[in-house]
């Protein structure tokens, strides 16, 4: 079976059809946001390809870059910042930051803020207004509480999103998911192995008789 990692947050609804139709088996494997996600858990559940969150370390991946995610901060629905549609990295100095082990935005070093063990950990933090969570939208909606709400924060880092597998794990599995994630078409032959020659049957020759 194909194995196929999705970080948390990512979307894949607009490619699952294709993969079913085209994939048929692929198994979707659920694994932390963090970028350190990799394609390498033993040799026996080793994936083949996943959909992970950009950078990966180039000397051992490819990638495919396919989307950058807006960054929203997480508040409280009573927070003075729920009143507007947007903010900036300015509007939010006074706030104390909540940054958690596996957050997935890259902050300059003078960002600091309390590092609760994960994403899920610092939301019932955020309820308690014990601090703001700057997130991907993905994971705002995939932590979604009534008593939350979420702006996006126009000047912050960015996360992107990318199809990626190692650089000695291509196989032609891995090109249809690349087609797919492109937009090419089923019919498409861009990237796959031409067929071989099939021989001529016997007593014909490739010569024109006289």
């Amino acid at each position: 079976m194909f194995r196929l990692l999705i970080a948390a947050g990512v979307t894949v609804d607009k490619w699952t059809r294709m993969w079913a139709e085209r994939v048929p088996g692929t198994d979707l494997v659920p694994v932390p946001a963090a970028p350190d996600a990799t394609l390498d858990d033993g040799a026996a559940n080793r994936a083949d390809a996943g959909l992970l969150r950009l950078p990966v370390d180039r000397d051992v991946f490819h990638a495919v870059p396919l989307y950058t995610e807006a960054t929203v901060v997480v508040v409280p629905r009573d927070h003075f910042v729920a009143a507007g549609d947007e903010v900036t990295l300015a509007d939010l100095a006074d706030e104390p930051l909540l940054r958690p082990l596996d957050d997935v935005l890259t902050w300059p070093s003078a960002v600091t803020g309390e590092r609760p063990a994960t994403t899920a950990d610092a939301v019932p933090l955020v309820a308690a207004h014990a601090g703001l969570l700057v997130v991907p939208q993905s994971l705002a909606r995939l932590h979604h509480r009534r008593d939350l709400t979420y702006r996006t924060v126009t000047d912050a880092p960015t996360s992107s999103v990318g199809l990626v597998w190692r650089q000695d794990g291509y196989s032609d599995l891995v090109e249809e998911l690349i087609g797919i994630v492109r937009g090419r078409t089923a019919n498409s032959t861009r990237g796959r192995a031409k067929p071989a020659p099939q021989p001529a049957p016997r007593g014909q020759t490739g010569r024109r008789r006289r």
